[in-house]
């Protein structure tokens, strides 16, 4: 069953925004988007971002519309 996400997000305005795992894993809690990579073609819209875990440094890629799922993300650091 799909997840329902009222959640608006504009992909444009993601740089540098924080965000809490809900179910944090290595104390990794608190991110920071430090990239919005670029599409290969140029009119193609944004689809993937950086995530950096403030604890460890650990950086990895995500789809940013993942960032919209409540379950696993919270906007912020709380």
């Amino acid at each position: 069953m799909p997840i329902k996400s009222t959640r608006q997000l504009n992909p444009q305005k993601l740089l540098q925004s924080k965000w809490t795992a809900v179910n944090p894993q290595n104390k990794e809690k608190h991110f920071i988007v430090i990239k919005l990579l670029e599409p290969e073609l140029p009119n193609m819209p944004l689809e993937l971002i950086e995530l950096e875990a403030v604890h460890s440094h650990r950086s990895f890629i995500l789809p940013w519309r993942e960032l919209k799922k409540s379950e696993q993300w919270l906007q912020g650091w709380k």
